[in-house]
C-alpha cells in the first residue's frame, strides 16, 4: 500500500472544484511559504477529506466518520457539509474550544472522549464499526495522502521549483503526501520533517525502523498530537530519506509570533512546526538555496497573537 505521483495528480483533478489553490508569498529571496493556513476550514486536510470521500462512489446512510486532534475533524465536518452528508467526529480531552466550536458550527455529531488522539480513534473506530460510516482516517489512508499531496503540486508549479520543503509532522499524512506530490521520492527537491521534541513520531520510527508508540504533551498536541506514524508516511517518508528534525515547544511559539508580527499571518502552534525549525537554527540553509516552508493551520484563538502569548 502506497501512494504514486499519478495518484495525487488525479486527487487534484478530483477536488479541484473543492479547494482553494493556496497562495506562497516569497518572504525573501528564495524563502517562500505556502499560506494552507487559508485553506478551506483553516488547514490543508480538506483536501485529504475531500478525496476520500470523493473517492469512495455512494456512500453510506450513516455519512462519514473520523477522529481528530481538531483539524481533520474540521476538514471533514467541511467536505460532508459541502457534499450534503452526514459527519460525525470524535475528539479527544486536548481539543481547543476554538476547534469544538467550529466542528458544532459546520453540524457535524462531535463526541469529545479519551485524552489523547489515540483513544478518540479507537473510540471512532468501534463506533464506525457498529454504524457503517465511511471512514476518513486523518493520515493513514492512500486516498487522504494522496489528496495532501496536491498541495506538493500546486507548491512545485507556483515556485517553479525550489531546493527543499519544509514540513510539519503529527501522524505524517501531509509530509507524506507532499514528498509525492512535490516529486521528492523521484529525485526533487530535500524534505526537512520538523516535529516538537515532545511528540517525536518520525524521528522515533527512523530511529527503530518502523513506526513506534511515542508519548504525546506540549504546545502543538491538538494537532501534532498522533502517538504513532502512520505506516503509509513510514514507508514513504523514509524512502524519500526525510531529514527529521526537533523544535522545543518555545521555538514554535516564537516561530507563531514571528508570522503575526512580521508577516500578519495567523498560524496556529501546529500551523508555526515547520517554520520554527529555520528560525531557531535547527536547519540552516546553504546559500543560495531555495527553501520552500508549509504553514499548515490557523485553527487558534486570535486573541492570543496580539499579546505573544503560547
Amino acid at each position: 500500500m502506497t501512494v504514486s505521483y499519478e495518484d495525487v495528480v488525479s486527487a487534484a483533478e478530483r477536488i479541484g472544484g473543492h479547494v482553494l489553490r493556496t497562495p506562497v508569498l516569497e518572504i525573501a529571496p528564495g524563502r517562500f511559504l505556502k499560506l494552507e493556513q487559508l485553506q478551506h476550514s483553516g488547514s490543508f486536510k480538506v483536501r485529504g477529506a475531500f478525496n476520500r470521500i470523493l473517492s469512495a462512489g455512494e456512500l453510506p446512510e450513516d455519512g462519514v466518520i473520523a477522529a481528530s486532534g481538531g483539524n481533520h475533524g474540521l476538514a471533514v465536518a467541511y467536505a460532508a457539509r459541502a457534499l450534503g452528508v452526514r459527519a460525525e467526529i470524535f475528539v479527544p480531552e486536548v481539543t481547543s474550544p476554538v476547534k469544538l466550536a467550529g466542528l458544532r458550527a459546520l453540524g457535524a455529531h462531535v463526541t469529545q472522549t479519551g485524552a489523547i488522539y489515540s483513544e478518540a480513534a479507537e473510540a471512532a473506530a468501534k463506533r464506525a464499526a457498529e454504524t457503517g460510516a465511511l471512514k476518513v482516517h486523518a493520515y493513514d489512508q492512500p486516498e487522504v495522502v494522496a489528496g495532501q499531496g496536491t498541495t506538493g503540486l500546486e507548491l512545485m508549479a507556483q515556485t517553479g521549483g525550489v531546493d527543499t520543503v519544509v514540513a510539519a509532522v503529527g501522524g505524517g499524512g501531509f509530509a507524506a503526501g507532499v514528498a509525492v506530490g512535490a516529486g521528492i521520492l523521484a529525485g526533487g527537491p530535500k524534505l526537512v520533517a520538523v516535529e516538537p521534541e515532545r511528540i517525536p513520531t518520525l524521528h522515533e520510527a527512523l530511529k527503530a525502523g518502523g513506526p513506534v508508540p511515542v508519548e504525546v504533551s506540549g504546545i502543538a498536541a491538538d494537532a501534532l498530537g498522533a502517538s504513532r506514524l502512520g505506516d503509509l508516511a513510514y514507508d514513504i517518508l523514509s524512502r524519500a530519506g526525510a531529514l527529521s528534525v526537533l523544535v522545543t515547544d518555545d521555538a514554535i511559539v516564537a516561530a507563531r509570533r514571528t508570522l503575526w508580527e512580521e508577516h500578519h499571518l495567523v498560524a496556529e502552534h501546529a500551523g508555526a512546526t515547520a517554520y520554527a525549525a529555520l528560525l531557531s537554527g535547527v536547519y540552516v540553509p546553504e546559500p543560495g538555496e531555495r527553501v520552500a516552508v508549509l504553514v499548515c493551520g490557523a485553527n487558534t484563538d486570535t486573541a492570543t497573537l496580539a499579546h505573544g502569548q503560547g
